[in-house]
């Protein structure tokens, strides 16, 4: 009896695609202080985006997802007027469900500096 290989090889090859296919390196959400800066108080910005359509298992249509943490980001420093930056950062990540999809939504808190 002669044994069929291309299966497995074929599920093998697949998962190790699917598994290697996204992936990234890390991302710095705020440049460097200053040496000298002085402290405006606290910063807060948050926005949001959707992946949708279809059922759960396939939401994979990205709706202003890939912006979102720079986005919150801009909104936080423009929440403290004459802000340039942020310090001391923390990021907070909700998500919830809509009609076709989920919204992600990134909260940005932090310590405005000038």
């Amino acid at each position: 009896m002669r044994r069929n290989y291309r299966s497995p090889a074929i599920l093998v090859a697949t998962a190790t695609a699917a598994l290697c296919a996204c992936a990234s390196g890390f991302t710095t959400v705020a440049p460097e202080p200053p040496q000298q800066h002085s402290r405006l108080g606290k910063a807060t910005g948050s926005a949001c985006g959707s992946l949708g359509i279809f059922g759960t298992a396939y939401y994979f249509v990205p709706m202003g997802v890939h912006g979102r943490v720079k986005n919150a980001y801009d909104n936080a420093v423009a929440s403290v007027s004459g802000a340039t930056a942020l310090v001391d950062v923390t990021i907070q990540e909700d998500w919830y469900w809509w009609l076709v999809g989920t919204a992600r939504c990134v909260t940005i808190t932090g310590e405005a500096i000038k």
